[in-house]
């Protein structure tokens, strides 16, 4: 019996992320990805497009209604990740804060956590926010690291340290555990107890992870040949509880 497997699919595969400042998500909504492009907070859908933020009335979901089309700030914003009355919007320069708690339909921009030129999944959780900066197509200049942002100001986020990382992909926080895929190199789990003074506690090489969604101590996990769902009970052990091939195209 696999009863989370059914209910966190569904939000991994579209992208759908609860708008929440903690690892709990909210009535409603999915958990998603940090690779998403579009993603689900309160009763709006946000879409990115290029240099565009677009946003959707959802509060009756037959019958969506268009709201705002918001021009971005930064170089081409490629993932977004819902916290609280933000969303952190991550560039290959940096993350983008944009408050919608006034103007839901319409965000508006807050500041710029800046670094080096890599692509840039991004996640938070309570007043930190985790990056993983990596190199390789459209990225080839930038450098591969996990980054912890201080961000209890988020209009002054600051950088707290820079952890090297052989080339990251996606990443979850849920509490006091931090995941980290490694694309095909592994799969990382992180102590984060203290954000300054990460503790790796395993490194399981021959999980291929490209994104992740931690929920209740099960881990989904998309990687080179589907989607599977892990048991992190034990972080440091954790255990395959089944596979959904996927073939592609």
């Amino acid at each position: 019996m696999k009863p989370i497997l059914y209910f966190l699919l569904p939000a991994l595969l579209c992208a759908c992320s609860a708008a929440s400042d903690t690892a709990t998500p909210t009535t409603g909504a999915g958990t998603g990805g940090s690779t998403a492009r579009f993603t689900v907070a309160d009763n709006f859908l946000y879409v990115l497009q290029k240099q565009s933020l677009l946003s959707y009335d959802v509060s009756t979901s037959q019958n969506p209604v268009a709201g705002g089309n918001v021009a971005l700030y930064g170089n081409s914003p490629e993932t977004i990740f819902p916290f609280g009355k933000y969303l952190l919007l991550g560039t290959p320069t940096g993350i983008l804060f944009y408050d919608r708690s006034l103007k839901p339909a319409t965000p508006t921009y807050v500041s710029t956590y800046h670094h080096w030129f890599s692509c840039d999944p991004v996640v938070a959780q309570g007043t930190i926010a985790y990056a993983t900066l990596r190199s390789g197509t459209p990225c080839r200049t930038g450098q591969n690291a996990l980054e912890t942002v201080d961000i209890s100001d988020p209009t002054k986020p600051k950088l707290i340290r820079s952890y090297p990382m052989t080339n990251p992909r996606g990443l979850g926080i849920d509490d006091k555990t931090l995941f980290v895929g490694e694309g095909e190199s592994g799969l990382r789990v992180f102590d984060a107890t203290d954000p300054a003074s990460l503790r790796e506690i395993a490194f399981f090489k021959n999980i291929s992870t490209y994104d992740l969604i931690p929920a209740r101590n099960v881990l989904i996990v998309t990687g080179t040949g589907g989607i599977y769902q892990y048991d992190y009970s034990d972080p440091t052990a954790i255990r395959l509880l089944s596979t959904l091939p996927v073939t592609p195209k």
